[in-house]
C-alpha cells in the first residue's frame, strides 16, 4: 500500500473516540466535495475557495508534458541548473520533492545578500531560474527575480529565454510576466500555497531539475480513494484524530523522520501544520526533531511524537507498543495524507484551516522599517563580538551572553516552547542548526528552529497566533557586503535586517519575550554562541 500508519498510546485512543463521529459527519467525503461548511459559517467563504488541492492530481495532469517539453528545451540550450525563487510552500514542497528523487535543485529562499550573491555565483551561464508566487507580490520573490534578470542581461543572456514564471491566473505577475514574454505556468488559484505541493508550485521546478512528476503524482493518485471514503481506516481521518484529539492534548507535534527514504519531508509538513492551525490562540506546533534530538528522551506530556519511517519501522510499533504514531508510504501519498489530515485536525480543533490572519503583521512593520530606514536600535551590550538586544524582561536581567540566554529561558513557561529563527546565511553557515539541539537539552522543553525570513511565511504565522507561550531567539548577521535590488530604493541587506526588526517588534507587541544577537563575524561568533549555550 502507498501510505500506512500505526498509532499506539494516547494517539491510538484519540482516533478511537473522534473517528467515528468524523465518519458519521461525512468529513472525508465532505472535503473531497470541497464543501467548505467543514469549518463553520466564519470559515465557509474562504474555505470554499481553498480546497481545490483534493484534485490537483487530476488538474496537475496535463502540466506533465508541458514541463517535460521545455525541459527538454532548456537542455537543448544548455541548461543544467536549476535554481527556485519562492517562499513558503512554494519552496519547501520543491525542496522535499527534489532531494528525495536526488536530484539537484537551488531553493533561494532568502534575502541574506551573501546567500543571494552565492547563489549568482553558481553556474549562471547554465541556469535556469523559477520564480514562484502566487500573487506576485512578494517581497523576497520579486526581489530575487529582479537580481537574476540583471545578472543573466550583464552575462550576454537573455532573462526571457531563462527565466520561467509559476503563479495563479490574472495574478499581477502573470499579467506582467506575459506581457514581457516569459514562459508562465498558472497553477490553480483555489489552493493555498502551504496545500500546493501537488500543484504547479511544487511540480515546474521538481519537473525542470529532472524529477519524475508522472511517478509522484501516481503516488498521491494511489491514495485518494482510500481518503474519499467515510471509513475508520481512513489515513486522513486517523492521522487527522490522532494529532488533533488527544485528551488531555498534546498541542506539540515532534516529527521525526530517519531521512533516509524521505529527505526533508519534516520541514515542509512543518510548515503545512503551523500556519494551518496556529491561529486563534491554539494550534499544534511541529517541533522537526533529528532522531537522537533530546525532546525523545524527555518526559514531555504535551508532546506527541510521530515518526516517518519505512515498513520495517512501522511493524515495530506494534510490537513495542510505544507511544507515538508511525507513518510510512511514498512521498505523493504522503503529501496528500497531510493535507487532508491537517485539514481534519482543523475541524477538530474549531479553527478554519486555510486562513493565515497574523503573517501579514510581520510583512506590515518590515515593509514600514523599509520606508522608513530608521537607524538600528543601539545594542544593550556587545559580548564576544555579538550585539544584544532584546525585550525588557530579557535584557533588564541581562549583563552578558550567558546571562542573556539564561534569562530568555527562564521565561519559558512549564508547556511553553523556544523558536530559533536564524535570519543568517544558511549555506555559509548551516552548523547554526545544531543551536536547536544544544538549546534543546538545556531547556527540557521543545525549540523549533526556522532560517528566515523563509518561516515568516509557515511558522511565523503559529509565533503569532498560536497559544502565546513561546520565547523567541534571533539570530541575524551584520552584512559584511550588501547587494543592490534593482529599480529598488533599498537593498538585500536592508530587506533582511527590517524583516527580522519587523517580526520581533511584533513579537514584543505580543507580550513575547525576545532575545536578538547580531553576530558582527559569524565566522568567530558561532563558536562564542555555542560556548555561552553550553
Amino acid at each position: 500500500m502507498s501510505f500506512r500508519i500505526a498509532v499506539s498510546g494516547a494517539a491510538a485512543e484519540a482516533v478511537r473516540t473522534a473517528v467515528p463521529a468524523l465518519v458519521a459527519d461525512l468529513v472525508a467525503s465532505g472535503i473531497t466535495a470541497q464543501d467548505g461548511a467543514l469549518w463553520g459559517p466564519a470559515a465557509e467563504e474562504e474555505s470554499n475557495k481553498r480546497l481545490g488541492w483534493t484534485e490537483a492530481v487530476a488538474i496537475s495532469r496535463p502540466l506533465v508534458a508541458e514541463i517535460e517539453a521545455l525541459r527538454a528545451e532548456l537542455h537543448a540550450a544548455g541548461v543544467e541548473h536549476i535554481v527556485l525563487a519562492g517562499m513558503g510552500g512554494s519552496s519547501l514542497a520543491p525542496e522535499v520533492i527534489t532531494r528525495t528523487a536526488g536530484v539537484d535543485l537551488t531553493v533561494l529562499d532568502s534575502t541574506e545578500p551573501g546567500q543571494v550573491r552565492a547563489a549568482l555565483a553558481d553556474r549562471l551561464a547554465v541556469s535556469a531560474l523559477v520564480v514562484s508566487s502566487k500573487s506576485g507580490s512578494t517581497v523576497e520573490t520579486d526581489s530575487q527575480r529582479r537580481v537574476y534578470e540583471q545578472a543573466f542581461t550583464e552575462a550576454g543572456i537573455d532573462p526571457l529565454t531563462r527565466i520561467v514564471i509559476v503563479t495563479d491566473p490574472g495574478s499581477p505577475l502573470d499579467e506582467s510576466a506575459r506581457a514581457a514574454g516569459y514562459r508562465v505556468f498558472n497553477a490553480d488559484p483555489n489552493v493555498g500555497g502551504r496545500y500546493s505541493a501537488l500543484t504547479a508550485f511544487g511540480l515546474v521546478p521538481s519537473g525542470l531539475a529532472g524529477v519524475d512528476i508522472a511517478e509522484i503524482l501516481d503516488e498521491a493518485e494511489s491514495i485518494e480513494l482510500a481518503l474519499a471514503v467515510d471509513s475508520p481506516e481512513n489515513p486522513g481521518l486517523v492521522l487527522g484524530a490522532a494529532i488533533a484529539a488527544t485528551s488531555p492534548r498534546r498541542d506539540k507535534l515532534a516529527i521525526v523522520a530517519d531521512g533516509t527514504h524521505i529527505v526533508g519531508f519534516a520541514d515542509w509538513a512543518e510548515q503545512l501544520i503551523a500556519e494551518s492551525t496556529g491561529k486563534e490562540g491554539t494550534g499544534i506546533l511541529p517541533v522537526v526533531l533529528e532522531t537522537s534530538a533530546p525532546e525523545l528522551t524527555e518526559d514531555l506530556p504535551d508532546l506527541q511524537v510521530v515518526r516517518v519511517v519505512d515498513d520495517a519501522g512501522l511493524e515495530q510499533l506494534v510490537d513495542d507498543g510505544t507511544d507515538e504514531i508511525r507513518v510510512s508510504g511514498t512521498l505523493g501519498a504522503q503529501l496528500l495524507v497531510w493535507e487532508y489530515a491537517t485539514a481534519v485536525a482543523g475541524r477538530l480543533l474549531g479553527i478554519n484551516p486555510f486562513d493565515q490572519p497574523d503573517v501579514e503583521s510581520a510583512k506590515i512593520a518590515a515593509r514600514g522599517l523599509l520606508d522608513a530606514r530608521p537607524e538600528p536600535t543601539p545594542a544593550a551590550f556587545v559580548a564576544a563580538g555579538i550585539e544584544v538586544r532584546g525585550t525588557p524582561e530579557v535584557i533588564g536581567a541581562s549583563s552578558d551572553l550567558e546571562s542573556a540566554i539564561e534569562v530568555l529561558l527562564e521565561e519559558l513557561p512549564e508547556n511553553g516552547y523556544l523558536s530559533v529563527q536564524a535570519y543568517v546565511d544558511r549555506v555559509a553557515h548551516p552548523e547554526l542548526e545544531e543551536l536547536r539541539a544544544r538549546l534543546a537539552a538545556r531547556a527540557g522543553r521543545p525549540v523549533t528552529f526556522g532560517w528566515g525570513p523563509r518561516f515568516l511565511h509557515s511558522t511565523g504565522q503559529f509565533h503569532k497566533g498560536g497559544p502565546a507561550v513561546g520565547v523567541f531567539l534571533q539570530v541575524t548577521q551584520a552584512v559584511a557586503e550588501d547587494l543592490s535590488i534593482p529599480e529598488r530604493p533599498f537593498t538585500f541587506g536592508q530587506l533582511i535586517a527590517a524583516q527580522a526588526s519587523g517580526d520581533s517588534s511584533v513579537l514584543a507587541d505580543l507580550g513575547r519575550p525576545v532575545l536578538t544577537l547580531t553576530l558582527t563575524d559569524p565566522t568567530t561568533n558561532v563558536a562564542a554562541l555555542f560556548d555561552a549555550i553550553g
